[in-house]
Order: C-alpha cells, then structure tokens, then sequence
C-alpha cells in the first residue's frame, strides 16, 4: 500500500469519526501531524502516513459508547487491551481501524502476536485529561503515566533497547523487567485511574460545593494521558482547547483548538518551517 492510498483510507476513516461526532454532538479536534498538516498544508503532511485526533476524557468516554453500534461494518474500534485478552500489550491508544485495509502483504511475527489486529490502517484516538495546576504535582502525574509504561512493555512482543540511550534506556530495561510481576489487566486498570485521578477529584469537589466546575474561575490544565513516554512534557489548557475552530484538511472542514498556535509550537517549535528534505518522510515506525 503506498503513502497516498495510506492517506485516502486514512481520510476515510477520519471522515467516519467526523459523522459518528456530529450525530452524536461529541466534540473532538485534529492533533498532532494532522493538526501541523490542516495549518500548514491544508490537508496532510505530504510525507505523513497517518491520522491523529484528540479528545477530552467525557468526549471519549461518549463516543467509544456509540462507536461499536456506529461504525460500518468494516470499520472496530481497537481498545489497547483486547490483545490476546487482555494479556499483551502495544501502546495506551485507541485506534479506529479499517478492517479492509492490509499494512503488509506477508505477515509476520508480530502481526501473529497481536493477532493481526495491527495490521490494518487506523486513526489514533488521544485522551486529554485534567492535570493538577501546581506544577509539583504536575509532574508526578506525567511521571506516572512514564512509569505505567515502562512496566507494561514488559509485555510487548519485544523491547527494542537500541532505541533508547543513556538512562533512558537503564529506565526502559528496569521497568519492562518489573512489568513481568504485574498482569496487564492490573496496569490497564492503573493506568486508567492514574489518568483519570485529577478529574474525578474535580467532580467530587463540584458536587461536594454543588456547583458545576467552571474552568473560567482559574485555568484548568489538561495533559495526553495515553501519549508515549518520551511526549509527557506536552501540557494543553482548557482555554487552548475551547471554543473550537474549523479549519480546511483536504477540502473538508473539520475541528481544531483554539489554541492551535500554542499547541503547535509545543510539539514543534518553529512548525511554519518545513523540514529538512531528507527528513521529509514517514515518521512511525513499525513496533509490532
């Protein structure tokens, strides 16, 4: 399959989420390279090979309740641990995958381990959650989510250890060989409290003063709870989410922050800069 059918099925599917959110009122936006690429481009990086959408955790929560029921026949909704039951683990995101769609002709060992449920085309489903606003505590909270990781890479299919340097990759090795001790249900359990811990500490305070929580009375600070490890550092506000815009990705108007600017320069410094031309290519590798 070659970039550009890539990037028609990964419209495809784009364009089904769009319709599922719009029936259903869900809001959700374009993240990542996708969102570089609505700015930037006005459709997709001309090298990028995939779709990454975001959503605020009650979003998500609406739309994976309606999604199974929604979607057409060829397209599931992937959750991270329907892995041999449960049991294996790739990465924290959902994935919306089109079933029709083959990554790879000739199988392999990984697509045996994970059942073949990875190789198909998928759009990435990131979760924001509520972060403390005290920096201190912050931290704790994206370091959890680090931690969480690693140990649940101890069951992967494999850790490829020549990807990281330094301590990163002493923290790698550790971790993944401490996940052994804990089953996958467990750290997907954990995993979600952990990322749901500062917003349901809101919730409750709300009811307990029985108003509704208003982020307008201070700046309410939201992080990718799902994201890999090494992008923890990415911190949103709610006032860069909210109200969303629309913005053209090829030829379609579709969602994105408020806030696009700022997210933007986060993830990417000077992104009105294209790249090095030898860097101008497919930049998801393969981790199956």
């Amino acid at each position: 399959m070659d970039l550009k059918e890539k990037q028609e099925k990964g419209l495809g599917i784009l364009l089904e989420i769009d319709r599922i959110c719009e029936k259903h009122q869900i809001s959700y936006r374009l993240d990542a390279g996708t969102l570089l690429g609505a700015i930037r481009h006005k459709g997709f990086i001309p090298w990028d090979d995939d779709v990454d959408l975001c959503f605020l955790r009650e979003d998500w929560e609406k739309f994976s309740k309606v999604a199974q029921e929604e979607l057409p026949a060829n397209f599931a909704l992937l959750l991270p641990d329907t892995f041999r039951g449960g049991k294996a683990f790739y990465d924290f995101v959902p994935r919306v995958v089109d079933l029709s769609t083959e990554r790879r002709s000739e199988k392999t060992e990984g697509d045996t381990f994970y059942e073949g449920k990875l190789n198909h085309l998928w759009v990435d489903c990131f979760i924001l959650d509520d972060l403390p606003a005290k920096a201190l505590w912050a931290k704790f909270y994206t370091f959890r989510q680090q931690l969480i990781f690693g140990l649940a890479m101890g069951h992967r299919r494999m850790v490829n250890l020549k990807k990281y340097k330094g301590l990163s990759r002493l923290f790698v090795s550790v971790l993944s060989k401490l996940g052994w001790l804990f089953s996958m249900p467990f750290l997907f359990s954990l995993q979600d409290a952990w990322a749901q811990a500062e917003g349901r500490r809101r919730k409750t305070k709300a009811k307990r003063k029985a108003v509704t929580a208003n982020p307008e009375k201070g700046e309410r600070f939201l992080y990718f709870s799902n994201y890999q490890p090494d992008f923890q550092y990415c911190i949103s506000r709610y006032s860069w989410e909210k109200p969303l815009l629309r913005a053209k990705f090829e030829n379609y108007s579709l969602p994105i922050p408020k806030g696009y600017d700022a997210l933007l320069r986060m993830l990417y410094g000077r992104y009105e800069m294209l790249p090095k031309k030898e860097n101008r290519v497919p930049a998801h590798e393969e981790m199956i």
